[in-house]
């Protein structure tokens, strides 16, 4: 195989894990782990109060909402993008735009968690702020993230 392709290939695939990582930490924050009072590790963590937990409520909803779906998106363009690399013709131009797409589904997913996170800021105080940064710094990965705001 040609180099152009092998380096090309490598990317996808590197751009994938990424969106994979992303989904199936997103899709495990929509199913919701939560602790016997049925209240969210983060809430717990970062000690809301009722004001701030019935905030947090209401723009969380239609955040896992928007994240379950974009995840699925990316999901079904990863599939595409796999079915373009292994079609029985190889179109280097096909497997570009596929992976084009793919990329721009992840950069739109990465721009709402951005996004939600900016709202999730002006919920916060100071303390909490600084509390929501060390535990977001500590994560090794996506998952972690999300587990966060999900248990």
């Amino acid at each position: 195989m040609k180099p152009s392709i092998l380096r090309l290939l490598l990317g996808i695939s590197v751009l994938f894990n990424l969106g994979v990582l992303a989904a199936l930490g997103w899709q495990q924050l929509s199913h919701g782990l939560f602790n016997d009072t049925g209240e969210p590790l983060l809430a717990r963590e970062l000690e809301l109060d009722e004001q701030q937990r019935q905030r947090w409520q209401q723009i969380e909803a239609p955040f896992l909402v928007e994240l379950q779906q974009s995840a699925a998106a990316i999901q079904q363009q990863h599939d595409r993008l796999i079915h373009s690399i292994f079609a029985p013709s190889l179109d280097v131009q096909r497997i570009r735009t596929e992976q084009q797409a793919l990329a721009s589904l992840q950069q739109q997913q990465q721009q709402r968690v951005i996004e939600q996170l900016l709202k999730e800021r002006e919920i916060l105080d100071e303390r909490q702020r600084q509390r929501l940064v060390e535990l977001l710094t500590q994560q090794t990965g996506t998952l972690e993230v999300e587990r966060l705001h999900s248990q």
